[in-house]
């Protein structure tokens, strides 16, 4: 089962972000300030640095974690204890800029090397300690939500070994080891590029390459020699932004943003198939490397040759379309570049009844009551401007068969963009049905009926009510909840615009033709409580159910029994929440701290058990989960939650149903 992350690399050159370091120290960090601390104590200089990066059109962000293991924070008073806060923070920040940009970007943990530290006497490495080290930071890494790891910047053959080995052991990410090298063309412990290439060749992993070292010209003859000695070996490169000198207090690196676009095509030529830069390098760097990358690929004819065989004279014509950036910039070069507004695909809007005949229902609803086992995948909404990776899930997910795209309302309370814009534009952009969250929450009597209204109007007819979790556990605790209706309330608002009047009883003249979804828990413990307030919502005019993520069919059998004994025949179809576990951790996470998910004893025991294979096996675990829910009573559909924005792997899931495959991933 290849990973989303490889899929997406088979496909052509990436390209990563630059340096966090010097950026962070520009902003006012001091010599002597641990870089890593200030995911804790100056998250916005770290996420603004992601989001300059993303804007200048990185693929790859890493986090801000190269040195956020124990022996390396020994150096700083009281934060050895702080492994787990800082790398945690640290992948969440960045997946906090992906997020607020829109944009489809993974997101890399990156780990360096422990150096002396990890040495016994005679400065031998001690493998035990350096295994320890290693296991303790990547581990939370992977929990955080990471996409792949980048080892990077080490020196001894030995230790990359041994973090490669852990990375291996302990999680199924993708891994990036890179070395650097000297002046002389050797790594501080006397091991060759090609030595190198032999070695991570044989440990498998799923790029090796340099960074740091030096500039694009001396690192480019490390990369070369690496390819030449593994030619099969996929390489990445990341070289500084040249050798620094100082200038006063600050440390200044010399070359150009248009001078590493230069480079571009012959790191690809050299097999390079992720490319950055390391100290020194600037968002002005990436955005010119961007430049570059893509204007390889417009010159690479459909077919043709692969993108490593891309000749020299590619990368003199890409880089002469390039500006000389840098010196036009000046500063950190953190302005967002220049771009083309996307055109808006404006549909017509549907012809409007002219009387209080019945309307056609919705294909999702058409498609239940032809009895076809439907499946919905869930978008959160960005926190930003940008829905680019919200659009790319919904692509994603139509790809791989589903009937529509489920889109959250500021899930947890948290602000982001608005449900019915971000149906809009996956409807109009994409082309898949919707199905709008929309909680009571934010809105009073007026609002509720005006943005159904509007939602009706733009041909969002896909409705889920829902409360909505209360603003005391979000991002502004100090916001107003309103709640003049719950759920139950709501959905008795939308069944009565779908008679043709508002709430109040006056008469639109035409009658709505929403679908209306309402929501269930069968794991809460209070059973008999949650099925009456279940026929509640359903008997005032609900069309279908969704659950929240079940990782037992008893649980479901439980549900639907005791329903039918309180209340006579199962009223409507439902589409059964599914959500793949990532980890052992991450399935601990759900269990313990996230209300309305609770997991069985068997689940978290297969999960533990699975170790680095947790992925594999969450998959696994659906898959089974989706083929028993199939045949359970009123089930007759699937709605997938991803976590962490992985669309590829949640769709994954649908395998097993002979969904169709996803036969292009979307770049």
């Amino acid at each position: 089962m290849a990973h989303p992350f490889l899929e997406r690399l088979a496909r052509g050159p990436i390209l990563t972000d630059g340096a966090m370091g010097s950026l962070l120290r520009a902003r006012g960090a001091s010599p002597e300030q641990c870089l890593e601390e200030l995911n804790l104590s100056q998250p916005d200089w770290v996420r603004d640095i992601h989001l300059a990066y993303i804007r200048a059109g990185s693929e790859i962000i890493e986090s801000n974690t190269f040195g956020a293991n124990r022996l390396r924070l020994a150096d700083y008073a009281g934060l050895a204890i702080q492994v787990r806060a800082l790398n945690f923070r640290g992948v969440k920040l960045a997946r906090e800029a992906r997020e607020i940009s829109g944009s489809a970007v993974w997101i890399a943990g990156a780990v360096g090397p422990l150096g002396k530290r990890a040495s016994q006497r005679e400065d031998q490495l001690d493998i035990t300690l350096a295994q320890d080290v290693y296991r303790e930071q990547i581990g939370v890494l992977w929990e955080a939500g990471a996409d792949l790891l980048v080892l990077e910047t080490f020196s001894d053959l030995e230790e990359l070994r041994a973090a490669v080995q852990v990375a291996r052991e302990t999680t199924d990410l993708p891994i990036v080891a890179q070395m650097s090298f000297g002046n002389e063309g050797v790594t501080a412990t006397g091991s060759t590029p090609a030595e190198v290439a032999h070695e991570l060749s044989a440990l498998r992993v799923d790029l090796a390459g340099v960074n740091c070292s030096m500039g694009p010209a001396r690192v480019l003859d490390a990369v070369a020699e690496m390819h030449r000695a593994e030619p099969s070996l996929r390489l990445s490169v990341m070289p500084n932004a040249g050798l620094p000198y100082r200038a006063g207090a600050q440390m200044v690196y010399p070359t150009a943003p248009h001078y590493f676009a230069q480079h571009v095509a012959a790191f690809v030529a050299a097999g390079g198939m992720v490319l950055g830069g390391c100290c020194g390098t600037t968002p002005a760097h990436i955005e010119a490397m961007r430049v570059a990358l893509d204007g390889i690929r417009r010159r690479t004819p459909p077919g043709g040759a692969a993108a490593a065989n891309v000749t020299a004279a590619a990368s003199a014509a890409a880089a002469a379309a390039i500006p000389a950036m840098a010196e036009a910039r000046g500063g950190l070069g953190l302005a967002a570049p220049a771009r083309e507004p996307v055109p808006m695909v404006r549909a017509s809007p549907p012809p409007q009844p002219d009387s209080l005949a019945a309307p056609e229902p919705s294909g999702l609803l058409q498609k239940l009551r032809a009895g076809k086992f439907v499946v919905s995948v869930e978008v959160d909404p960005p926190r930003g401007f940008n829905a680019e990776k919200m659009l790319e899930g919904a692509r994603i997910a139509q790809a791989r068969g589903a009937d529509a795209v489920n889109v959250a309302d500021s899930p947890m309370a948290r602000v982001r963009m608005g449900a019915l814009a971000l149906c809009v534009l996956i409807q109009q952009q994409v082309g898949i049905e919707t199905v709008l969250h929309y909680t009571t929450r934010d809105r009073s009597l007026m609002a509720l009926q005006a943005d159904l209204i509007g939602a009706h109007a733009l041909g969002v007819r896909n409705i889920i009510a829902l409360s909505g979790d209360p603003p005391s556990l979000g991002d502004q605790p100090d916001s107003t909840a309103v709640y003049d209706v719950d759920s139950i309330g709501l959905v008795r608002i939308i069944s009565q615009f779908n008679e043709g009047k508002d709430r109040s009883g006056k008469p639109f003249g035409s009658r709505a033709a929403f679908t209306i979804a309402v929501a269930c828990d069968p794991t809460r413990p209070d059973l008999a409580r949650e099925v009456d307030r279940f026929q509640r919502k359903v008997s005032g005019g609900a069309h279908l159910a969704m659950t929240q993520p079940i990782y037992d069919p008893e649980v479901w059998r439980r549900f639907y029994e005791l329903y039918v004994e309180r209340h006579g025949a199962f009223p409507v179809p439902v589409l059964v929440g599914i959500l793949p576990l990532q980890s052992y951790r991450h399935a601990s996470f759900l269990h313990n701290e996230v209300p309305g998910i609770t997991l069985p004893d068997s689940a978290l025991d297969r999960m533990e058990r699975a170790g680095a294979d947790g992925r594999t096996e969450g998959i696994k675990m659906a898959q089974e989960l989706l083929l028993q829910m199939r045949a359970m009573p009123a089930v007759q559909g699937v709605y997938l939650m991803p976590s962490f924005g992985r669309y590829e792997v949640a769709c994954e899931v649908l395998d097993v149903i002979g969904a169709p495959s996803h036969a292009e991933a979307v770049s």
